[in-house]
């Protein structure tokens, strides 16, 4: 039986500790042959630091005196790698009580590990941001509305204290008016049927004065679909205030998405790397890869999530940059699609795409166009009915006078209210049925189109004849006419530029920096899988030190560490002067203009948000390799 298990390894030691016999489970996690390890010591399963303590003596004289002794930490496979063991050593003795033998059972808990560690570091950066606002009333209530958790700007908003509120009804904050409707109770009526909930009234502090709000109730379920409870958002609107509520929302809110995106991307790193690391290791079962697929296509969802709320704060700085070029409006289209396409075949639409031959350029940002052609298309596939059917035409007409290229998107889906046509680009908007529709998105897709198409003059237009009638979006932009386009390809030098991929990586030793131990060991397997020599660490003294004894070439450098961040670790490691020039390399998830600025600053040589993707990770492997170091980007 023993020899058959797979998932664990089952295998005997003497009373000294050399391995006796090694099943199929220990061969497939500990990487050993049975011939490569019977009769060797099994410290050689045990880290430098376990060796050290001695560790592995102590692991059997506990079974020894106790009969059996259980433990759970690193453990070190045949290729240097670690993974997280569980380990169970039972003493076996004969009929006189002699020990004959220890059986060790060990099994493969790093996927485990690695989850609560991600979950255990996402859940207490939340709750501390959570309870460090101030400026929203954020608090959370069981099915029945009773009062479960109380922020700082609850506290600041409504008066009262977490001590006084938590375990009553949030009945009390609502007019006697509304009390006597059942308003408290039907807004937690639509949240449920609606998956969320959004009103403005007149809200009752703790001393009885009343404050104009907006609220936003969202349900909150459990793993197996249960409600637990729902989370509410209250912004206090009141008139007296809402100059300085607004001056400080324009303030704060970019610094607050900027920190929301910082706390995002940290987990989304360790989780896209080790994705990328199964993927070239490969895996046989089916269930296994199609739990990475499905985790690869949330993790970036969320990582395009963030990508939005940073546009959302570039656009409202006004810091959104644009690089113009001529485009041809086909390579827009046709890049548009291939970004939408698994939402269209996930929706099982029908897409039809008329392209006329002939050039059709403009002078603009092709991947920001692409960004605002894909935003309109998803939008279409979200608020389509499967097996519906979506149109894209490219088109050129005439507007006072000057040539123009049209992009439609037309679709068979529910349509717009018409008093929703010329809301429909607000920010945040989206239609009332969208509500109870999985993936209604953040509302903030076609605000982002819109903003990127007038930023290359041109307009985006919404056309639909009413609920259940289909909708149409047209992007109309300026066209080039031939010799501009050649004049522009003259000025700027534009030339065709080989595929980075062509090229082969060398070998360089890389220093990795980052106090997030799970997005270190992640990164540092796939830079080993593209036969980098690496050193981690997780402090500025750590990395210091390191500097001088393993000499990278590579330093791939986290900024936002506790102690000594990366800025002054990056000053420190540029005044040494060494020679050759090592690459200090940023990979954070700080990607402001003053963060770009400040990282310039301190000697970085590139500037990359996490999670660092492999096309970008082979950019910086080239960069050191042709010694070519590219100004800051992100």
């Amino acid at each position: 039986m023993a020899d058959r298990v797979v998932d664990y390894a089952i295998f005997l030691l003497d009373v000294d500790g050399n391995v006796m016999s090694w099943n199929a489970g220990a061969a497939a996690i500990k990487q050993y042959r049975e011939n490569e390890i019977v009769g060797k010591h099994f410290s050689i399963f045990y880290t430098p630091a376990d060796k050290a303590r001695d560790w592995p003596k102590h692991e059997l004289r506990r079974a020894m005196t106790e009969g059996r002794f259980e433990d759970e930490g690193w453990r070190v496979r045949k290729d240097g790698s670690r993974f997280w063991a569980n380990v169970i050593i039972t003493a076996l003795r004969d009929e006189r009580g002699t020990l004959r033998a220890f059986s060790k059972i060990t099994r493969d808990l790093t996927v485990r590990k690695n989850y609560e560690e991600i979950m255990r570091q996402s859940e207490e950066r939340f709750r501390l941001l959570v309870e460090g606002v101030q400026d929203y009333a954020i608090y959370m209530v069981d099915p029945s509305g009773v009062i479960s958790s109380w922020n700082l700007g609850a506290h600041r908003i409504k008066g009262y204290a977490a001590a006084e509120i938590i375990g009553r009804h949030f009945s009390r904050f609502y007019t006697p008016e509304d009390i006597e409707a059942g308003k408290p109770w039907s807004e937690l009526a639509i949240a449920r049927e609606q998956g969320r909930a959004e009103d403005e009234g007149w809200r009752v502090r703790k001393d009885g004065s009343r404050f104009w709000a907006r609220v936003v109730v969202t349900p909150l379920y459990n793993a197996e679909s249960e409600l637990r409870g729902f989370a509410k958002v209250t912004q206090n609107l009141t008139q007296r205030r809402q100059a300085e509520a607004l001056e400080l929302s324009a303030n704060n809110v970019n610094d607050f998405i900027a920190v929301l995106a910082h706390e995002l991307r940290n987990p989304l790193a360790p989780i896209r790397n080790a994705i990328q690391l199964q993927r070239m290791t490969g895996a046989t079962e089916p269930a296994h890869r199609t739990a990475i697929d499905i985790i690869e296509r949330q993790s970036g969802q969320l990582a395009r999530i963030v990508d939005d709320l940073l546009d959302v704060s570039r656009i409202s700085r006004g810091t959104l940059s644009i690089h113009k070029q001529p485009v041809s409006a086909a390579s827009i289209v046709e890049r548009a699609i291939e970004t939408a396409r698994p939402n269209i075949e996930a929706a099982r639409h029908k897409l039809e795409a008329l392209v006329p031959p002939g050039p059709l350029d403009v002078n603009g940002d092709e991947l920001r166009l692409t960004q605002a052609l894909t935003n309109i298309i998803n939008n279409a596939a979200r608020y389509t009915d499967p097996g519906g059917n979506i149109y894209i035409k490219v088109s050129v007409a005439n507007a006072d006078g000057r040539r123009q290229i049209c992009i439609s998107v037309r679709d068979t889906g529910r349509g717009i209210e018409r008093s929703l046509l010329h809301s429909i680009f607000g920010m945040f908007v989206q239609g009332k049925e969208s509500l109870n529709r999985p993936s209604a998105g953040l509302g903030v897709g076609l605000a982002l189109a819109r903003s990127i198409v007038e930023l290359h003059d041109g307009t985006l237009e919404a056309r639909s004849g009413g609920t259940g009638q289909g909708a149409e979006f047209i992007i109309r932009l300026p066209a080039l006419s031939a010799s501009a386009v050649a004049q522009e390809k003259t000025s700027t030098g534009r030339t065709e530029v080989k595929s980075a991929d062509a090229a082969a990586v060398v070998n360089s030793r890389v220093l990795l920096v980052d106090d997030n131990v799970d997005a270190a060991t992640a990164l540092a397997s796939l830079l080993k899988n593209h036969g980098q020599e690496v050193l981690a660490v997780s402090t500025g003294r750590e990395a210091l030190q390191a500097f001088e004894g393993f000499r990278p070439e590579i330093v791939l450098l986290d900024i936002g560490m506790p102690g000594m961040d990366g800025l002054e670790i990056a000053r420190r490691l540029r005044a040494r002067n060494r020679s050759p020039r090592p690459l200090i390399v940023a990979v954070t998830g700080w990607n402001k203009p003053e963060d770009l600025l400040k990282s310039k600053e301190a000697g970085f040589d590139m500037h990359f948000v996490k999670p660092l993707e492999e096309p970008q990770l082979l950019e910086i492997l080239r960069a050191r390799q042709t010694a070519k170091v590219e100004s800051p980007a992100t």
